[in-house]
């Protein structure tokens, strides 16, 4: 199993978006996905027409001894579950209190899945915190989605600090340029020089209403406009993500 964590330092670059089209994708090309919305504000669970139990969501996983399987549901796409966030921000505080106590028990969960599943996608709260650090020791990849602006390339230098403050992985991290509009010089110029940190991948998601449109249609953009240029942009992008992950 493959787990791969959708995470910035910042909010609105994209993230949601991409971890859901990016688990379809998975779940289209034949393999078993699980997508686990971590983030409070439950886009992704949304953007799927999914709710948590009653008594499922976070403290369901975090319980010793808890049966985190029955946290998952069915997202109503073949190979494709989903574990709904919790949005009570009172289960979210427990989540991160518990993460005090172990760097590894992210890793715990998600490993319990290897299993039953080829990939699981981590759709990941902004901001760091002891969750995000448990987040980046547990997963295979932490994918990084990063529109070429000034600001975003200072929060992806210290996104790169605080991997090696923490001691990290740096191979862990992996980046896409998303929100592009290569009519804006500032855009062509910051793509041209990020490229060559070779830590992004080559294709890129670019500003298209369209991906807009997913909070309207509430589903992935596979799913409601599969003949959209934004539709061909995450193809693009998920097949060089997968090959450089499976080779």
């Amino acid at each position: 199993m493959v787990s791969i964590a959708l995470y910035n330092l910042k909010g609105g670059v994209g993230k949601t978006a991409s971890c859901v089209n990016f688990a379809y994708l998975a779940a289209k090309d034949g393999y078993k996905t699980l997508l686990w919305d971590i983030d409070p504000q439950g886009s992704a669970s949304f953007y799927y027409q999914v709710k948590a139990k009653p008594k499922g969501g976070i403290r369901k996983l975090i319980e010793k001894g808890a049966d985190i399987e029955e946290a998952v549901m069915s997202t109503g796409y073949e190979n494709l579950d989903i574990i709904p966030a919790d949005v009570s921000a009172k289960s979210f505080d427990i989540m991160v209190e518990e993460m005090k106590s172990s760097k590894k028990r992210i890793k715990t969960i998600i490993s319990a899945f290897a299993a039953e599943y080829d990939f699981i996608f981590m759709d990941c709260p902004p901001g760091f915190s002891v969750l995000s650090e448990n987040v980046f020791h547990a997963a295979d990849i932490v994918l990084m989605p990063v529109i070429p602006t000034t600001l975003s390339i200072r929060t992806y230098n210290m996104v790169k600090d605080y991997f090696k403050e923490k001691e990290l992985d740096a191979s862990k991290m992996m980046c896409f340029f998303t929100m592009a509009d290569l009519r804006k010089n500032m855009h062509n110029e910051i793509m041209e020089t990020l490229y060559k940190d070779k830590k992004f991948f080559g294709n890129y998601i670019p500003y298209l209403s369209d991906v807009e449109k997913m909070g309207v249609h509430r589903a992935p953009l596979e799913a409601f406009a599969p003949g959209s240029y934004a539709a061909q942009c995450y193809r693009d992008l998920w097949g060089e993500i997968k090959e450089g992950m499976l080779e």
